[in-house]
């Protein structure tokens, strides 16, 4: 199997210049194969089709957590609502200043354990998949790559027992 077999093509993504509300709407909405559930991210391409980053619910996360609040013991200092101050705040800012630039991506012919390796020791849940041009095509999810790899373990592929 190939990640072109596996991979969701690339039906949505994000402009450098969206902004956090926009991109955040997008990635709740956000249509993942036939069905308008949401996605956990979001390719970032620039007005040349290229990519240039990826936004995920994590990078909104860190939007929404200034870095400083690390260095404190927020049991004593934070308030009620507090997250949701920081999220009004947070969404005029621009998916250029809150996406992942450096970008974990697996061509269309790579093989599934080639996919698999990339998502375990990079750490990703998920990655686009570029044609021979570089050019994004879909995205695979770490869900899809189990789902698949489950059919072996399970025997649904070779039709034996369950």
């Amino acid at each position: 199997m190939k990640a072109k077999d596996l991979m969701i093509p690339l039906q949505e993504y994000l402009k450098p210049d969206n902004t956090l509300k926009e991109a955040a709407n997008l990635l709740r909405i956000a249509q993942r194969g036939e069905e308008k559930i949401g996605v956990k991210a979001l390719p970032v391409l620039d007005t040349s089709g290229n990519l240039a980053g990826i936004l995920s619910i994590g990078d909104i996360l860190r939007a929404v957590h200034p870095a400083y609040m690390d260095l404190m013991n927020l049991g004593s200092f934070a308030w009620d609502g507090m997250v949701e101050t920081f999220a009004q705040k947070a969404a005029g800012k621009k998916v250029r200043d809150l996406m992942t630039p450096k970008v974990i991506t697996v061509k269309e012919e790579a093989t599934l354990m080639e996919c698999v390796d990339h998502m375990l020791k990079k750490n990703v849940k998920r990655v686009p998949v570029l044609n021979n041009e570089n050019r994004v095509t879909g995205m695979l999810y770490e869900r899809d790559v189990f789902y698949e790899i489950t059919k072996s373990i399970i025997n649904e592929n070779t039709g034996g027992e369950k």
